[in-house]
C-alpha cells in the first residue's frame, strides 16, 4: 500500500467513525435499542458511499467488497451505545449542550471526509475531467448517509433544515474536483475536507440557513 492509498484509507476510516457516531448517537437521541443504533451508525457510515457506488457502476458496491467499514462503524455505534447507556444524563439537561455540540462535529467530520472521498472514488475510476459528475458524486457520498439515518429516525432531514449543510458538501466537491485538476488527489482532499468543516463550523457559530419560510411569514 504506497503513502496516498494510505491516507485515504485512514481519512475513510475517521470519516467512518465520525458518521457512525453521529448516527449512534441520533438513535440513542431517539431511544432506540443497540440494534436500531448500530444500523442507523452502519447506514450513516456506509450509505452514501453505496448510493455512489450504484452511480458510478461499482458492483457490489465498496462495504460489499471491504466489510472493515461496515465492522468499524458497528464497532464505533456499540461503543457509543455503551457510554451513552452508562452516562445517560449526558442527553439530558445541560449536558444536551455538550451532546449537541458533540454531534455537530462528528457530522462535519464524516461530511468533510466522505465529500472528498466521493470525489476521489469517482477520479479513480476514470471521470478527472467531469467535474459535474464528480460534484454530484461528492455530494451524494457525503449526505447520502445522513439523510437515510435521518429518514430511518424519523427526523427531518437535516440537508434541507439545518444550517448551510449540503450546500459545504456542494462547494467541497467542487474545490476538490478543480484541485485534483491540477495538483495530487491528497493535496485536493485534505483542502477541499478542510473547506468543509470551516464552512459548517461557520454555519453552525453564525447560525447561516438559506431562505425558507417561516411560520410567521404564512
Amino acid at each position: 500500500m504506497d503513502v496516498q492509498t494510505w491516507i485515504i484509507f485512514v481519512m475513510e476510516m475517521i470519516g467512518t467513525v465520525a458518521f457512525a457516531a453521529s448516527g449512534a448517537m441520533v438513535g440513542m437521541g431517539r431511544r432506540m435499542d443497540i440494534f436500531g443504533v448500530c444500523v442507523l451508525g452502519v447506514i450513516t457510515s456506509v450509505g452514501g458511499g453505496m448510493i455512489r457506488d450504484v452511480f458510478l457502476g461499482i458492483i457490489p458496491p465498496g462495504v460489499f467488497q471491504k466489510p472493515v467499514y461496515a465492522l468499524v462503524a458497528t464497532i464505533t455505534s456499540c461503543l457509543v451505545f455503551l457510554v451513552l447507556y452508562v452516562k445517560r444524563h449526558l442527553l439530558e439537561g445541560h449536558f444536551k449542550e455538550i451532546y449537541d455540540r458533540a454531534l455537530l462535529i462528528m457530522d462535519s467530520i464524516g461530511l468533510a471526509i466522505f465529500t472528498v472521498v466521493g470525489v476521489n472514488t469517482g477520479i479513480q475510476q476514470g471521470y478527472l475531467h467531469h467535474t459535474f459528475l464528480l460534484v454530484f458524486v461528492g455530494t451524494i457520498t457525503g449526505v447520502g448517509g445522513g439523510l437515510l439515518r435521518d429518514m430511518m429516525a424519523g427526523v427531518p432531514p437535516c440537508i434541507f433544515v439545518r444550517h448551510i449543510y449540503a450546500c459545504a458538501s456542494i462547494v467541497g466537491a467542487w474545490t476538490c474536483a478543480l484541485i485534483s485538476q491540477h495538483f495530487g488527489n491528497v493535496e485536493a482532499m485534505v483542502i477541499s475536507a478542510a473547506v468543509v468543516m470551516l464552512i459548517r463550523c461557520c454555519a453552525a457559530h453564525y447560525r447561516w440557513n438559506l431562505p425558507r419560510l417561516e411560520e410567521d411569514d404564512q
